[in-house]
């Protein structure tokens, strides 16, 4: 592909701040007044050897009222950390001087891993059938990374095809054989763009056109940069 950017997957900040608490001492004070169960997965106890951090998995949105989107640009201005340190993908390993101790403020919903969120997804579609040759007609195809299937069956691996401007609605799929993500890779039949989302990833590498690319970057429907290291 002759050009590349990374979509950076959207966090939000409360109106009231990012606080002084972070989500990690908020979930220890709701175990302490037992108004909140202790996670416990295959006898482990993960309250007790993990780090609540606020991040989540999977497909995210929103918030709702209250909320803001808050840009990783403006993050950076304030903290003084890089958008992305040098050499290294978008992940959890941003940002450390917005956390405490790796757990983020309770008044800040970082980036969820694994998978590009619900408005990013759509405003996404809408730019990748402005820069196909066949608009929201083209054909393109759907693929499902099995980590994000349970990572029970790699053997029978499967593509969706259709149309490019139905690709919304992969979004909100709820069939069982779908999962609570976005595609893993989503790509033009012409192969003139790729999408590839990572399991334990902020962001989608997106690769086609540099037409393509500079309207992601210059979009503000979606946060994108340039990561020398990582065309």
């Amino acid at each position: 592909m002759p050009d590349a950017a990374w979509v950076l997957n959207a966090m939000y900040e409360h109106e009231h701040g990012p606080g002084d608490v972070s989500h990690h001492e908020h979930r220890q004070a709701r175990l302490a007044d037992r108004s909140a169960p202790r996670d416990i997965v295959a006898g482990i106890d993960l309250d007790a050897v993990g780090t609540a951090t606020g991040g989540g998995l999977g497909r995210s949105e929103h918030p709702g009222p209250g909320w803001r989107r808050l840009r990783w640009a403006e993050l950076a201005g304030r903290t003084g950390d890089p958008i992305v340190p040098d050499g290294l993908l978008p992940s959890y390993r941003c940002f450390p001087s917005a956390t405490k101790n790796g757990s983020w403020p309770l008044g800040i919903a970082p980036p969820t891993e694994g998978s590009l969120d619900r408005e990013t997804w759509i405003r996404l579609i809408d730019l990748l059938a402005a820069h196909s040759p066949a608009g929201p007609d083209t054909r393109c195809l759907a693929y499902y990374n099995p980590l994000t299937l349970g990572a029970v069956d790699f053997d029978n691996l499967h593509v969706r095809v259709g149309r490019l401007g139905d690709a919304e609605i992969l979004y909100d799929m709820s069939e069982a054989e779908l999962p609570d993500f976005s595609p893993a890779n989503l790509w033009a039949e012409d192969r003139s763009w790729v999408l590839c989302t990572d399991y334990d990833l902020w962001a989608t590498k997106v690769a086609g056109s540099p037409a393509l690319i500079e309207a992601l970057l210059n979009d503000t429907g979606v946060e994108a940069v340039r990561l020398p290291w990582a065309t």
